[in-house]
């Protein structure tokens, strides 16, 4: 499983990516580039969200599983 802090940095890359996008669009000048670069980085942060929380989504019913062995 992974560590707490990789859902920290997902939620990181997450909001700069947004931030980027909001900025750039928001402007009167916009970088192609830097728009890009956001999107990308909101798309990455997505991904690895998700792929954790599908990884520990069965997690409660584990833990409710062991605590079920040990009581009997």
């Amino acid at each position: 499983m992974k560590k707490p802090s990789s859902q920290f940095i997902n939620s990181a890359v997450i909001i700069i990516g947004g931030v980027l996008l909001i900025f750039e669009i928001s402007g009167e000048e916009r970088n192609v580039y830097v728009m890009i670069i956001g999107l990308v980085m909101l798309m990455f942060g997505l991904y690895r969200a998700t792929n954790y929380w599908v990884e520990t989504k069965d997690d409660h019913k584990k833990d409710e599983e062991g605590e079920n062995n040990n009581s009997l």
